[in-house]
């Protein structure tokens, strides 16, 4: 591997700051002053320090993130923030990208990883990976609806939906509104909150808890993220 993109993707930056690294003579391969960005390193035996310490190889990473609304989910964008820009400068690295998508106004758990085959898995239609949501709805969801959603509903544009699981929470009569879980095993466009529609209701807030085995912790707040154990992935 060259030594830039095994920098890079250990959390020193990009490539260009990694050179700048190098240019002030803060980078050691095996005992001996780096030169060259693209020297050949052995990310596994050799040993690499910047700036006195000693840098360990991952070739996975995992994070798991609360994302707050008014993020977009995106590795990068010249308008608005996205959620690797959440990321702190030593956990950053540029093949990290997000698993799937939150809208963004939806909040709620976020797998961020460079391990494309483990999120090609959590996306992938036939895994039929569970992903529970809590969405907070104008309009008031009834046993029809529930009965709708399990049946396999329809969209609007003719799609037709796997069975889905709708709890209902809470119920405000005077707002009209309510508190629903939705658990579903499919990721089409925008599909909760379409399929809210379809009932005649509207999402106004939406937020991810879980997704299969990874729960959303409650003490990680929005914004917040934590690192994973490859183990537990």
């Amino acid at each position: 591997m060259r030594l830039d993109k095994f920098l890079s993707h250990t959390g020193f930056g990009s490539r260009a700051e990694v050179k700048k690294l190098i240019k002030k003579k803060q980078v050691v391969v095996n005992g001996q002053l780096a030169k060259e960005v693209n020297k050949q390193i052995d990310e596994y035996q050799d040993v690499i320090q910047v700036g006195g310490e000693k840098v360990v190889y991952e070739k996975f990473v995992y994070y798991l993130l609360n994302k707050p609304a008014g993020v977009i989910t995106a590795t990068e964008d010249k308008q608005h923030r996205t959620v690797l820009d959440l990321l702190s400068p030593t956990d950053w690295q540029e093949d990290l990208f997000p698993v799937g998508r939150l809208d963004k106004d939806t909040t709620g758990l976020l797998i961020i990883t460079n391990d494309g085959k483990t999120a090609h898995d959590w996306l992938s239609p036939k895994k039929h990976v569970t992903k529970v949501y809590q969405a907070l709805v104008e309009g008031v969801m009834t046993k029809e609806d529930q009965q709708a959603f399990s049946s396999g509903m329809v969209l609007s544009n003719g799609e037709v939906c796997l069975p889905a699981e709708l709890t209902l929470l809470q119920i405000d009569t005077d707002k009209q509104e309510c508190l629903v879980e939705i658990k579903l095993s499919e990721g089409k466009y925008h599909q909760v909150k379409r399929m809210v529609a379809a009932c005649g209701k509207h999402v106004k807030q939406l937020h991810r808890k879980q997704m299969g085995n990874l729960v959303l912790p409650e003490d990680l707040k929005q914004g917040e993220y934590c690192k994973m154990d490859p183990q537990k992935i």
